[in-house]
């Protein structure tokens, strides 16, 4: 396994991480403990989740049900700021102060490695949201911080924030990233470069896409993530452009002896930008095989051919 800091200024985690986005919700409580336990067993130490994933909190309790005494090994991150019902939402001191302490709850743990915030909230100035997190982090509640869907605007005002005021800034950004979906290197990557964070990728296979197990003229098989609801915003995914692209890179795997999943997985991987590459799973085979898909070490020419079909 390959480990990289979680930014210039974080700690160490595996390039592979695993994202419990299922758990609570396609995945039930000993699915979930299956694959959690596969992914500690093989040296995965970044898990990632979120207040809102399973329903409300489904996720964060099944994982703090499953971790026990485990948590201590990994670097565990959670966002907060989308609805929760009754609950709240958005990135006020008021909202953090009380999210935390659920997170904190469900997830039966003193700490929280990486807390995130989810997206911006305009109704709430920066430097309060970033203020009610320092405390958070001089507290020894929460140990680093991170964003999610900002703009390269929105996070030049967040860094620039904490510096003026000395207080702690964000080591990651959490956003869409995959070889249908390269947007945020024109914009959002350089900001982040100078500043010195990590680009966690959601979405890493294009919600399988990537993977080749969907072809274009045939049902999505049963089971599988688009064959049910589509997960808000992966219906993006689900075009003329991509399929073409899909073909296109599935092409150029095959003709090296890789599968398109390899290709994704490794691709990724040879982002030096990128900590670890957040993929969900459901079953303990899919860990395996994430796991083993990073091991394609790229050539310049083939990043080259890979930048002519994708971009």
């Amino acid at each position: 396994m390959i480990f990289r800091k979680l930014g210039k200024n974080g700690p160490e985690v595996s390039i592979v991480g695993l994202g419990a986005n299922n758990f609570g919700g396609r995945t039930d409580f000993e699915a979930s403990r299956r694959v959690v336990t596969r992914a500690l067993d093989l040296g995965i130490t970044l898990i990632d989740t979120a207040d809102i994933y399973g329903d409300k909190g489904g996720s964060e309790d099944h994982l703090g049900k499953i971790l026990g005494a485990r948590r201590k090994d990994i670097v565990l991150a959670t966002k907060f700021g989308m609805s929760m019902g009754a609950a709240g939402s958005g990135a006020s001191r008021r909202y953090i102060t009380q999210a935390v302490e659920a997170s904190l709850k469900r997830l039966n743990t003193d700490w929280i490695d990486l807390y995130q915030v989810r997206r911006p909230d305009p109704r709430t100035p920066i430097e309060e949201t970033l203020r009610a997190l320092d405390e958070l982090i001089k507290s020894g509640k929460v140990r680093f911080i991170g964003c999610s869907n900002f703009s390269a605007a929105q996070l030049e005002e967040a860094v620039g924030t904490s510096q003026r005021h000395h207080i702690a800034s964000f080591i990651t950004c959490q956003d869409e990233y995959n070889l249908l979906e390269r947007g945020l290197e024109k914009n959002l990557l350089p900001p982040m470069l100078r500043h010195g964070l990590g680009l966690l990728p959601y979405f890493p296979l294009a919600s399988g896409l990537l993977t080749g197990k969907y072809k274009q003229d045939a049902p999505f098989p049963p089971g599988t993530r688009l064959a049910g609801n589509v997960p808000r915003g992966s219906d993006a995914f689900v075009n003329a452009r991509n399929w073409g692209i899909v073909d296109a890179l599935a092409d150029f795997a095959g003709k090296r002896g890789h599968t398109l999943l390899e290709l994704a997985m490794s691709w990724l991987a040879s982002r030096p930008y990128v900590p670890s590459i957040i993929a969900g799973a459901t079953k303990p085979e899919q860990i395996e095989q994430n796991i083993a898909a990073v091991g394609w070490a790229l050539s310049d020419a083939d990043l080259a051919e890979i930048d002519r079909i994708t971009i």
